[in-house]
């Protein structure tokens, strides 16, 4: 089948930032299906226009066995540009611009991480006369009123107008969290259309698991973006007590950027918290070498009745696939950490609970925490890795498509088949 798939932030692993659908659309082209991703030349992680746009308003390149349309947008910073960034992607998936030398698809996917683009993109199946595929990545409007936006809001009336249409007129839904059904159906989405891929690890980029070597500094590292969403600040409180109360034990080391990095930075240097570390972002192919210099990681949520959806952070992935253990800050449906017996989880943003867990980690034996990162990643490769995903991914397309007397009355498919992709061999699992 052919496949167009929208998303306004798609990258390619040379890029920092998320490529779930570089490596989703990989393992389709693997599978003999005609994959292109329709993205936007900026890269929202970096803040700055990726190499391959030359300046063109559009232009074809491939990365890998993957092709990309990257449609040239404006930069952005505040808030405002980012919107008129969203408005412009868009616009140019609305009207097609350079889609007209594409064959036509089967099939086409849009991505929910800007609902604008969503919505061009089903405008565009309309206009081929294909199926549409919505994903649904993160819940809007409900994310704006959670941070506390009102509900009268124009900004949350127009988002859930637009979210109301996509459930509706989706022929299929994919959502990452597992829980989602619960909320999409009240808004008319339909129970058996939706189903549940979370993301997931690109298995290419996965070297080997090494246990961590002993030594006097216990490194603990956030890897991923600085926003207001990633809830920075009790991690940073935590360091901060760790630094007070065992100077030199401890270093916490932040990898990413983000709008929230300037304060984050100036916070360390005005308060003297000498054990915080910060690096730039880093591509995705080298973000596993960056990660195994680990001793453990955090991860802090936001404190929000959203998450009883659950959860589906690709840097929560990311660190279990490191096999290494981590302190889980959250409260939400799901809890892989939990679930892998491979971390320490404690109430979202509570900062003497994270330095409290982060000391427990450090006060355990080499092979206790060796243990711990043995189960975080044997779990990714039982339910997150790509290659199995995009099978899941696949069977949704060709329901899609299948006509309607074949297609079977199914239960709703968030509970899905568990595919063991690969083992990790090693004397320490015994």
């Amino acid at each position: 089948m052919r496949v167009w798939l929208v998303n306004h932030y798609a990258l390619p692993p040379s890029e920092p930032g998320g490529t779930r659908h570089y490596t989703l659309a990989r393992e389709l082209i693997r599978s003999g299906h005609d994959v292109t991703i329709i993205a936007s030349s900026f890269n929202h992680a970096t803040g700055m226009q990726m190499s391959c746009a030359h300046g063109k308003l559009r232009t074809f390149e491939k990365f890998g066995e993957v092709p990309f349309l990257l449609f040239r947008v404006p930069a952005y910073r505040g808030n405002m540009a980012r919107l008129w960034n969203m408005f412009v992607f868009a616009f140019e998936v609305w009207v097609g611009l350079g889609t007209r030398k594409l064959r036509k698809p089967d099939i086409v996917i849009g991505s929910s991480l800007t609902l604008f683009a969503a919505l061009a993109a089903e405008q565009l199946a309309r206009r081929k006369g294909v199926p549409f595929i919505l994903e649904i990545r993160d819940l809007w409007p409900q994310t704006l009123i959670d941070i506390g936006m009102r509900l009268h809001h124009p900004a949350v009336v127009m988002f859930g107008l637009i979210e109301r249409h996509l459930y509706r007129h989706a022929d299929k839904i994919v959502t990452l969290l597992p829980n989602a059904s619960e909320y999409m159906v009240p808004k008319g989405a339909r129970a058996t259309d939706i189903s549940w891929i979370p993301n997931g690890v690109d298995v290419e980029l996965m070297p080997l698991p090494r246990p961590p070597m002993s030594h006097d500094v216990f490194t603990v590292m956030y890897a991923g973006s600085h926003g207001m969403t990633d809830a920075l600040e009790p991690v940073l409180d935590a360091a901060a007590i760790l630094n007070k109360e065992a100077p030199g034990r401890f270093c916490f080391r932040f990898v990413g950027d983000g709008p929230n990095k300037r304060e984050l930075r100036r916070r360390v240097e005005t308060e003297n918290i000498a054990n915080v570390v910060f690096d730039d972002p880093v591509p995705k192919r080298d973000v596993f070498c960056i990660l195994q210099d680990a001793d453990a990681f955090i991860i802090n949520t936001r404190k929000t009745d959203l998450y009883r959806y659950g959860i589906s952070p690709n840097k929560l992935h990311e660190y279990m696939a490191a096999a290494r253990p981590t302190v889980f800050a959250g409260s939400s449906h799901n809890n892989p950490i939990a679930e892998a017996a491979a971390g320490i989880t404690v109430a979202p943003g509570d900062s003497r609970a994270i330095a409290t867990a982060v000391k427990t980690l450090a006060a355990m034996s080499d092979d206790e925490r060796w243990n711990m990162g043995l189960r975080a990643r044997r779990y990714i490769e039982e339910h997150h890795d790509f290659t199995g995903l995009a099978r899941r991914l696949e069977r949704v397309l060709q329901d899609a498509l299948a006509p309607p007397e074949e297609v079977q009355n199914e239960t709703p498919s968030m509970d899905v088949d568990r595919t063991d992709t690969f083992k990790v061999e090693n004397a320490h699992t015994q």
